[in-house]
């Protein structure tokens, strides 16, 4: 394998590790001060934070691949990204999806793939090492549907074995069973060009010696790896629609498509409409502005159009053009990141009218999305507002990033106090309309829920849904807590409803934004006290118990993205400065800052602070697509930790 190559860590902690001393000298204050510096420190000059967001080798891999189906399979481009597939390969061969996880299928044979592509001898060792990994999870036959789209772009997986996505799903009107508005934002984003695409079927075939016969591992000749179906029921929706894809298989067959002319114009207006000028790239999403890409060229866009130009332009804002590891964000954060930043900063005693943090609101402010996007086709008599995650994606703003975006606004006051009041109750107007029958919020839609959509042959990236979920309900608890709201109120009283019913028999809340138990837990905690609930009752006892039973003998808290998978691993893990901080503010959310609990975490972010007010932080604890795709926030490991001190201040180390 590769010089490079990473070492996978154990997830339980070290044997024998205790709590670290606290260096001499050091305070809960001093390390609030340092990290205050620190964070002040690196905000950029029009006064917004972003962070990098890490993720795995996947995205260099694919770009890899798309440049060989452009034909450019010797471009600079590939240069770069090929050293970063290779750093990241691990030790038996394969490449995880976070960080220290384990080989994962469709991540190695991608990786393998781009190397290949990039002119890795397959008799390299760590190519052979790479091989036998992929052929021990079962080869090809086992990645997901979206990873084999990107073979057989390049004839190395058979068209006639994917799942049919008829583009005139594009036509579909809002009341169908099926149409675009019944599955999550990401999703309609993503597909949409994946049915332009499957229209076309476009192949680049590979020379002989770039083909990928190695990585079955009953060979290819004769082979049929077209979806199975479930064989121990007479009816399931998995088979159902397995059966559903024959007949479309068959109907892609004929030559007459009446409504696939038309279905392909409503297709390309629906997809360019969202690169344009209100947004930074399809959904500003890594997997959407590449198959928007491949979309574009299979519609004879070529690189001087103007649509494609700006959307190539906006794919080339996720490289980071480190010259000692080229690597590509899937999306960018600055909203989010200075949303909770500058909360962190005023909670921890940053005096509101300090101009740095003005200028954060300022910038905050100039940023709400004033027209109607995905979300009105579920609500038309809404009033547009919210705010994106990223610096423009018009058509996506998100419930979480509002939510926090108004709690930072609520901490500092504008330079138009009128102006200031109706763009916050307008926006929270918006928010609260996203509140979902069940008493819940979920990310980007209302109502988004349909659980037989899950079984869909091309949903197998495990979030074609966008159902409530605890950690949102709760934050939006904090939010309307801080505005003097009180349960009372029909839309809190059914909130808290949801999150009673969501807790787990163990005391814990899953978190589907952050990795995973400790930050649901954490954030329901935290909700609820801000709403005024009463924090000594059972049922909030058993969550705070939860989270003391999960800490670590140095004192901190982690948990693994394989909780996602496993949830027996929940709440275990390596301690990570975000995730002891989440668990510390969860305790701190039931009303005791002087348990030894909160103590032994306090002494622990304390003692690991960097001398120039940072944490140090390798671990993955942010989630996209659970037990799909995982994202290191390097924003996350400083200031949540600020945050979380602000909350135990007083707290004797």
């Amino acid at each position: 394998m590769g010089t490079a190559a990473r070492r996978i860590i154990p997830f339980e902690p070290e044997e024998n590790a205790g709590p670290r001393p606290v260096p001499t000298g050091r305070s809960v204050e001093e390390a609030i001060r340092r990290s205050q510096e620190y964070l002040l420190g690196i905000q950029n000059r029009d006064g917004h934070w972003r962070g990098e967001l890490e993720v795995d080798a996947t995205l260099c891999a694919d770009v890899i691949v798309f440049e060989h189906w452009r034909g450019r399979g010797n471009s600079e481009l590939v240069r770069k990204c090929a050293p970063h597939v290779r750093r990241m390969q691990l030790e038996d061969g394969g490449w995880n999806i976070y960080h220290d996880g384990p080989s994962e299928i469709s991540a190695s044979v991608k990786g393998y793939f781009a190397l290949k592509l990039a002119g890795d001898s397959p008799d390299a060792p760590w190519m052979r090492e790479a091989r036998a990994n992929i052929l021990r999870l079962g080869g090809i036959p086992q990645m997901n549907t979206y990873a084999k789209l990107y073979l057989a772009i390049l004839g190395v997986f058979p068209w006639k074995y994917l799942p049919v996505i008829p583009v005139e799903i594009s036509l579909f009107p809002r009341g169908f069973f099926f149409n675009l508005w019944e599955v999550s934002s990401w999703t309609r984003a993503m597909i949409v060009p994946l049915a332009i695409i499957n229209h076309f079927k476009p192949v680049r075939e590979l020379p002989p010696h770039l083909q990928l016969h190695e990585l079955y591992p009953a060979g290819t000749e004769g082979g049929n790896f077209a979806l199975k179906r479930d064989p121990d029921h007479t009816f399931t929706w998995r088979n159902f629609f397995i059966a559903v894809n024959a007949l479309l298989k068959r109907h892609e067959e004929f030559p007459f498509h009446p409504l696939r002319s038309r279905a392909l114009a409503a297709a390309e207006k629906w997809m360019v409409e969202r690169m344009g000028e209100g947004s930074d790239g399809l959904a500003a999403i890594f997997p959407a502005m590449l198959n928007g890409l491949i979309a574009l060229e299979c519609l004879g866009y070529d690189e001087t159009h103007p649509v494609y130009a700006k959307a190539w332009r906006d794919f080339e804002g996720l490289f980071i053009e480190d010259p000692e590891d080229f690597r590509i964000e899937p999306c960018l954060s600055p909203v989010w990141d200075t949303a909770i930043t500058t909360i962190a900063l005023a909670r921890s005693g940053v005096p509101a009218t300090h101009p740095q943090l003005r200028q954060a609101a300022r910038w905050l402010r100039a940023r709400e999305v004033r027209v109607k996007g995905d979300w009105a086709a579920r609500d038309p008599e809404g009033e547009p507002s919210g705010w994106a995650f990223e610096y423009r994606n018009d058509y996506y703003p998100d419930t979480d990033d509002t939510m926090m975006v108004l709690m930072a606004l609520h901490l500092v006051p504008g330079d138009d106090e009128a102006a200031d009041r109706e763009q916050f109750e307008r926006a929270l107007r918006w928010l609260l309309r996203f509140q979902c029958r069940d008493g819940g919020w979920a990310a980007f839609d209302r109502d988004v829920t349909q659980r037989w959509l899950e079984d869909v042959p091309f949903a197998d990236h495990n979030a074609i849904l966008d159902p409530s979920c605890s950690d949102l309900t709760a934050r939006t608890l904090e939010l309307l807590g801080q505005l003097g709201w009180d349960s009372r109120r029909r839309e809190v009283s059914k909130a808290m409803a949801r999150l009673k019913v969501t807790q787990e028999a163990d005391g814990s809340w899953y978190g589907r934004w952050g990795v995973n138990y400790i930050y649901g837990t954490w954030q329901v905690l935290r909700g609820l006290k801000s709403i005024g609930h009463d924090m000594t009752q059972s049922w909030i006892i058993r969550g705070r118990d939860w989270l003391e039973s999960c800490q670590n003998e140095d004192g901190g808290w982690g948990e693994t993205c394989a909780s996602y998978d496993d949830p027996s691993l929940k709440g275990r893990g390596p301690s990570t400065p975000s995730q002891t901080a989440w668990a510390l503010m969860g305790l701190a959310a039931c009303g005791d800052v002087t348990r030894d609990s909160v103590v032994r975490g306090v002494r622990y972010l304390v003692a690991r602070q960097n001398p120039d007010g940072s944490w140090p932080e390798k671990e993955t604890t942010g989630t996209g697509f659970p037990s799909v795709f995982y994202l290191k926030y390097d924003m996350y490991r400083n200031n949540w930790p600020l945050l979380a001190l602000a909350e135990c201040a007083g707290t004797r180390v």
